[in-house]
Parts: structure tokens; C-alpha cells; sequence
């Protein structure tokens, strides 16, 4: 873990407590808020690996500036874009935001797997053999340039039995575990963090979006049986694997939505924000045959918006296909670099405010997996209609992640050391408001 860079870490949330969180989904292209009511539920009545019924309080999003390919390059505008969703998340929900749980998506996400094995001398497995056994995996991850985000022990093994979920209370002599960390580069995250804290906000935890993705978006068994989920965001693509209910690997590609957007302002020379809303109302990455007869306007930069020029659907079609084909062709690229390909192909989900264009699902199903599918937020009240979309599916699945925060497992020595640094931390936060407000 980089030294310098203090990561906050999510208390358990208890199974029997309610509570009210917020959340902070900060992409390329939006920035989302979320306040909502978390209350406990019976283990028949929620979805799976959930502990708590979600219902929205508010919502704010704004379009975020200051953001490239997931990281801050102008902290400024990134700063105000975090105080507009905010500020709107409260003024809905008549809550006060102190702190909250936020994503991210840039500064080179990858994954690292560690194991370990240790001696129990032919006795009853204990929590205390547990925490040596992954204290001796965790022993080799230290690094002064990455960020660990997650830590996750996806499996035991004692002796030769594999795959044991809980291996408490089972008796034999040598206990294993197999250890999944999620990092990325520190200077990244800690302008990421800088940025919400001078909004004067806390960070309860850091989230790797494809990780908050996946919790809201997966349904039924799809994470046991293994499946792989492709976020496709505005400035990046990133990538989460899940099998046997955990993640197992986690990826990023700085190529996304706004490429596409790029792409079609250079091949009709026309602005970026036109080029957007051209991409919106009429994009597509399939053709039709009447493409070609069907026309759509487009007015060239710097030229009279009362006289566009026309061009054929199908051509703006020629010049989105390619680079989404990039995209998901990386990413199969990707997977099968890093031996996931399998997971991959058995199943395939697709989140992130790209995915919506026309025509994805089916090119995801030719060049990744047959069986591909669109994932939206699940399992949450209150979420107005337009935010059941998959462009919300990180936002929501930050509110679910405080459920599951309890199988990551870092040192406690750590976790002490951050309760007094971040009590420090809100004291520093409440005398740099004096000083700025009075």
C-alpha cells in the first residue's frame, strides 16, 4: 500500500441496524449523489448477498468537468461539478452529507493474487488461524506506488479440500487461502480524495467502479456461476469478474463513451456537443437497410446553424462501429491476457451510460459472449425512472457495497490507526470551514 496515502476502510454495517448513507458516483461524464435509508431485512426477503432493504432519499447528478479518462485534471471545475450533485442530493432528501462513499474508475485498476498456507496441527480451524493465514498473504502485497482498494479472500483450502467458503470449526493440518487485491495508482486516487475533501466532505471508503457495478447489477446466481461485467462510462471501460460470489478480477481501459463522441465530431467536423446529441438521438452500432435512404442534420463548426448539411444514418453508423468494436475487442483481449476468458464467455453484463447505444448488446454477443444482457440497478425504492438506467448501476452499487465491506480483510492495525486519522481528519476539515466561512 503507498505510504502516503491514507485509505479510509467501511465499518461492517450491522445486519440489525438501519442506517443513512451517502454516496458519490464520480465519472467522466456525471457526477451522481445518492442519499438513501438503509433498513435490515429478513435473509428470505433480499436479494442475494444483501442485508438491507435501500430506499432513495435523494439524488442529485450534474455533468462532471474536470474529469478525464476517470482522473482529475482540473480540480477546480471537478470540485464545483461534486458541490452542484451534492448540494441538489440534500436539498431532496432535507439531509446535511458529512461524508461518503465514493468510486473509482481511472488511475490503472488491476488485480493481484496472493496465497498462503499455514499449520493448525490437526485441530478445529479458529478466527485466529484465519487472520494469520491471510495476514501471511497479505504480508508480500506492500507497495509505495499502489493503492490497495479491496482485499478479498475468495477461497480456503484445508488440506486437500478446495473451494471451503468457511473453513471455522472444520479440523486438519494445513489451512490455505487464496487472496484477491484490487489496486490502483496512489497520486490518482489521492486528488480524487483531495477533491471530495475540499467539499468538505469525509470518505468512508473508496469502491473500484467495476466492483460497485456488479453488486447492483448482477441478478439471481450469476455472480456464483461466474460472469463477467463490462461498465462502459464516458472516459473508460472497466471490467469486473465474479465467480463463486466474489470478485475475482478487476480491469480498466482508458477508452469509453466520449471516444465515440470524439470520433463522430471529427468525421462530420461538426462540435462536441452537437456530436453528442447526434450520438444520442440517432446513434447506432448496427445498420438497417433504410439507413441508407434516412437523413439526419448536421451543422459543421462554425458555420450557420440555419442551413446543416445532410448525411445518411449509415454513415454516422460507419463511424461509431469501429471504435465501440475497439472497445469490446480490448476488453476480450484483456480477459483472455489475464485468464479470464472463460468466465467471460459463460455470461456477460453490460452497465455504464454507453452501454445504452443501439446496438451494443448485439455486437457484445459476437465479439465477447453470446450471452450478453443489459444490467440495470436492482433491488433499490425510491429511484426516480430516468436513474433505472445502466448509466446509474455504480451509483447504486455503492449503496449495496456497505453490506459486503465485511468479507474484505486488512490489517488492524491499520483499521486503528485510520479511526484516529480520520477523526483528525474531520477536526482539520471543520477548522479549514472557520477559517474560509469567517
Amino acid at each position: 500500500m503507498s505510504q502516503g496515502l491514507y485509505i479510509p476502510r467501511m465499518r461492517p454495517l450491522s445486519a440489525r441496524k438501519g442506517a443513512i448513507l451517502s454516496v458519490l458516483d464520480i465519472g467522466t461524464s456525471k457526477v451522481v449523489c445518492l442519499i438513501a435509508r438503509l433498513a435490515p431485512v429478513d435473509a428470505s426477503e433480499a436479494l442475494p448477498g444483501r442485508t438491507h432493504r435501500c430506499r432513495i432519499l435523494g439524488i442529485g447528478h450534474q455533468r462532471s468537468r474536470g474529469m478525464k479518462a476517470g482522473m482529475i485534471v482540473d480540480m477546480e471545475q471537478a470540485e464545483n461539478a461534486i458541490r452542484l450533485a451534492v448540494d441538489a442530493a440534500e436539498r431532496m432528501a432535507g439531509v446535511l452529507v458529512e461524508s461518503v462513499i465514493v468510486n473509482v474508475t481511472g488511475g490503472r485498476i488491476a488485480s493481484r493474487h496472493f496465497d498462503a498456507k499455514i499449520g493448525v496441527g490437526g485441530k478445529a480451524v479458529t478466527e485466529q488461524d484465519i487472520h494469520r493465514v491471510l495476514h501471511a498473504a497479505t504480508a508480500a502485497t506492500n507497495s509505495h506506488s499502489r493503492a490497495i482498494l479491496h482485499s478479498i479472500p475468495t477461497s480456503y483450502s484445508l488440506d486437500s479440500t478446495r473451494g471451503v467458503r468457511d473453513p471455522r470449526g472444520m479440523i486438519g493440518d494445513q489451512l490455505g487461502t487464496d487472496l484477491h487485491l484490487v489496486a490502483c495508482e496512489g497520486p490518482s486516487l489521492r486528488n480524487l480524495m483531495l477533491a471530495v475533501e475540499r467539499c468538505h466532505l469525509g470518505v468512508e471508503a473508496v469502491v473500484a467502479t467495476p466492483y460497485a457495478a456488479g453488486l447492483s447489477g448482477l441478478v439471481d446466481d450469476e455472480a456464483e456461476m461466474g460472469v463477467a461485467i463490462v461498465d462502459m462510462g464516458g472516459g473508460t471501460t472497466s471490467v469486473g469478474v465474479f465467480a463463486e460470489g466474489r470478485l475475482v478480477h478487476a480491469d480498466a481501459i482508458a477508452v469509453g463513451g466520449h471516444h465515440v463522441t470524439m470520433d463522430i465530431a471529427r468525421g462530420l467536423t461538426t462540435r462536441v456537443a452537437d456530436a453528442e446529441r447526434l450520438k444520442t438521438l440517432y446513434g447506432s452500432c448496427i445498420s438497417s437497410v433504410a439507413d441508407e435512404r434516412d437523413t439526419i442534420a448536421v451543422v459543421h463548426a462554425g458555420e450557420d446553424a440555419d442551413h446543416p448539411s445532410y448525411v445518411s444514418k449509415s454513415q454516422l453508423t460507419r463511424i461509431i462501429r469501429p471504435r465501440v468494436e475497439e472497445i469490446l475487442e480490448l476488453v476480450r483481449d484483456r480477459l483472455k491476457a489475464a485468464g479470464f476468458a472463460a468466465q467471460a464467455g459463460r455470461r456477460l453484463v453490460l452497465t455504464g451510460g454507453a452501454s445504452q447505444l443501439t446496438g451494443v448488446p448485439e455486437l457484445a454477443r459476437s465479439i465477447l459472449s453470446p450471452q450478453a444482457r443489459i444490467g440495470r440497478p436492482l433491488g433499490i425504492q425510491g429511484l426516480p425512472e430516468s436513474a433505472k438506467s445502466p448509466a446509474f448501476a455504480t451509483a447504486v452499487g455503492l449503496l449495496v457495497y456497505p453490506q459486503v465491506a465485511a468479507i474484505e480483510h486488512f490489517e488492524q492495525r491499520r483499521q486503528n490507526f485510520s479511526r484516529s486519522e480520520q477523526k483528525n481528519g474531520y477536526i482539520a476539515r471543520v477548522g479549514r470551514w472557520l477559517k474560509e466561512s469567517f
